[in-house]
């Protein structure tokens, strides 16, 4: 999931570069942390959060076939 994330991000920011995606095993859960710049953070969220709850839906989806439950979080 982790490369997923990375992709689909590096794809919407204006600064690559500086995408970090972590992943870490909680509870039974992965959760998927995205820090992307403080300026491509619009870009990453979207208007009225549409593009964050998008990314979320694909990894959702993609995270179907382990039947494991993925949180991807964004922050800066």
């Amino acid at each position: 999931m982790k490369e997923l994330v990375g992709v689909i991000a590096k794809a919407l920011v204006e600064h690559p570069e500086e995408v970090v995606v972590t992943e870490e095993e909680k509870d039974g859960e992965t959760v998927v942390t995205l820090k992307v710049a403080a300026s491509d953070m619009g870009k990453v969220i979207g208007k009225q959060g549409r593009i964050a709850r998008a990314i979320r839906a694909v990894v959702k989806a993609a995270s179907a076939k382990t039947d494991q439950k993925v949180i991807v979080d964004i922050t800066q």
